[in-house]
């Protein structure tokens, strides 16, 4: 028994030894690629805790949300949402320039046009695309922009375009003002140039790059940073513990992960295009491009509590030289990210003397800053985003003197920024969103994801919050602006199952100039498709909506990232008006 009992023992030593040995070498291993990699444990929709630990980073543009632990309620709603964005891609081959979409070559003309119509009437122009050899083009696949507009009246609405995909594309506009109405058609881009915008967004996420300074005593190091790196080497592993939101850091030789002070923008790849992918980038030739129309362009509206009969409006087209006989048949397919932006009321609203009106609600002039003050009396707005809000902070603490901005020595333009009206009870905050953010300066202690900051309100009556996240989203692939919104919504549900009477509002993307450059980086045809995410994602949540897309797509000004201060204003009265309704 006693030789049993040492063989026993021996036995256990060994093994003891054996799983020693296997635990050290498993351990040298991960050191090996990062000494500092964080564990990342996050809570999925489930509600259970997930550990993930990230060793190594591939270049697949989908990295870190290939892994995502989505419910099936989850995946269905992302694949669905993926599949209605699917833009129709012509298959063409290799496409020379002077065969792509010329738009001082195309035209457009008014289908039903009749001798005036009534308010309220629906309007229909047909496009026809050429080539630049003055060619009918045969397939569809182009990004136009559509509205109507009134320049003496300030009135300006936009239209819907629906693409046949045979180089015929229809315009739908709804007749809301009585005169004069004036359609333009713009090209943004080419379906060739949309090709090339498709495989950047797929195959080149990491066109905007980010770096963080880490430092510690004398020492300082600098690394790239991003949702996904490239390459095997060391990494810092940045992801949101509650969230579960990636962002990573290459390791820096010398220091800690624990030591990074601040996150800022790198820049921009360059040399991204070949020189015949270029040509599809002109200003002035084929980016946002008039398309003229073949007749006349204006149509007669006039009221309509007008008595008298409207003349048939189903007369044809003015052109004789349109192929009208090619849409006698329902087509097969139609392009469905334009026909997205057609559910609920479309358009949403219209300008009319430079104010925008709403065609759901009654929107409130808030002229006077006593009226601002008389609506947020007693209460706590909080602003969550990008720079496209923080110019509703900005428009507030220099339109109402009352609310006095409280200086926190944060960096110019990146906040957080605060503003007190002690008289009356307001207290006015801005915060940025979370990474990735193209902001110049943030400090670490400073990037806060939008979700969590919700999850620390109590909300309640005097509680009011407004998010605009988009514009840092529009080189990523869809995943990555699909799993922010998720975090953010599940937030927001929260909220207002907690304090339902919080007001909880949202403001959409909007489009912007566009360039050569900025078209690879920040295009309409990306943001579109994040608004139409957005607009998706948040249907029937129970948050308002500022719909910024229309008010800066319908305006006679030049399109702005940041736009004016008149559609500023715009914005903010809508936004007030649904923190004050009318009463009713």
């Amino acid at each position: 028994m006693w030789i049993n009992f040492v063989k026993l023992r021996l036995f256990c030593c060994l093994l003891a030894v054996l799983m020693v040995v296997v635990l050290v070498v498993n351990v040298t291993q991960v050191e090996y690629l990062d000494r500092e990699t964080a564990s990342a444990t996050f809570i999925d929709s489930g509600g259970q805790f997930v550990s993930s630990q990230v060793i190594r980073i591939s270049r697949n543009p989908y990295c870190g949300y290939e892994r995502q632990i989505l419910s099936s309620r989850e995946r269905l709603e992302e694949d669905s949402l993926l599949a209605a964005l699917q833009w129709q891609e012509p298959d063409v081959g290799p496409v020379p320039f002077l065969k792509s979409t010329d738009p001082s070559s195309s035209y457009f003309v008014i289908l039903n046009s009749a001798a005036f119509f009534r308010v309220g009437s629906q309007l229909e122009v047909l496009v026809h695309v050429q080539d630049f050899q003055r060619k009918p083009k045969k397939y569809g696949g182009d990004y136009l922009q559509a509205r109507i507009h009134s320049p003496k009246l300030q009135a300006g609405a936009v239209g819907r375009v629906v693409d046949y995909q045979n180089g015929f594309y229809k315009v739908f506009f709804t007749l809301l003002w009585p005169g004069q109405v004036k359609v333009s058609i713009s090209l943004v881009h080419p379906s060739e140039g949309i090709r090339v915008l498709q495989y950047l967004q797929e195959k080149k996420p990491d066109r905007v790059y980010f770096k963080s300074l880490f430092r510690s005593g004398r020492i300082s190091e600098t690394t790239e940073c991003n949702v996904c790196l490239p390459g095997s080497l060391p990494l810092c592993n940045f992801t949101d513990l509650y969230t579960g939101e990636p962002w990573f850091c290459f390791k820096p030789k010398k220091l800690p992960c624990s030591s990074r002070i601040n996150h800022f923008k790198g820049g921009y790849l360059k040399g991204l295009l070949t020189a015949t992918e270029n040509a599809f980038f002109q200003s002035g030739v084929n980016i946002k491009m008039p398309i003229n129309s073949s007749g006349p362009d204006w149509v007669t509206v006039i009221p309509r509590n007008i008595k008298g009969d409207l003349p048939d409006p189903g007369i044809e087209p003015r052109s004789p030289a349109l192929q009208v006989d090619s849409l006698a048949s329902e087509p097969p397919e139609t392009n469905s990210l334009e026909l997205s932006q057609g559910l609920g009321t479309f358009p949403s609203g219209y300008y009319y003397k430079d104010q925008w009106r709403p065609r759901r609600f009654k929107m409130r002039q808030f002229n006077d800053p006593d009226n601002i003050t008389e609506c947020l009396q007693r209460k706590v707005v909080y602003l969550f985003g990008d720079s496209t809000i923080r110019q509703w902070f900005e428009y507030l603490t220099t339109f109402v003197p009352d609310l006095v901005e409280f200086n926190l020595g944060s960096p110019k333009n990146v906040g957080p920024f605060l503003a007190v009206d002690q008289k009356h009870n307001i207290l006015l905050k801005y915060r940025c969103h979370g990474p990735p953010i193209r902001f110049t300066t943030v400090f670490s202690s400073d990037l806060r994801y939008v979700a969590n900051e919700l999850n620390g309100i109590v909300g309640g009556k005097n509680t009011v919050v407004a998010i605009a996240v988009w514009s840092h989203f529009s080189t990523f692939p869809l995943e990555v602006y699909i799993r922010r919104l998720r975090n953010i919504r599940r937030a927001v549900v929260q909220l207002l199952d907690r304090s339902p009477k919080t007001v909880v509002v949202i403001r959409t993307a909007n489009v912007q100039e566009l360039g050569p450059e900025i078209s690879l980086f920040n295009s309409d045809w990306y943001n579109f498709q994040l608004d139409t995410i957005l607009r998706k994602m948040f249907s029937g949540v129970g948050v308002y909506l500022v719909d910024a897309w229309e008010m800066t797509l319908a305006h006679y000004l030049p399109h702005k990232l940041h736009p004016d201060e008149v559609i500023v204003k715009n914005q903010v009265d809508m936004f007030l008006s649904f923190v004050c309704p009318l009463e009713t």
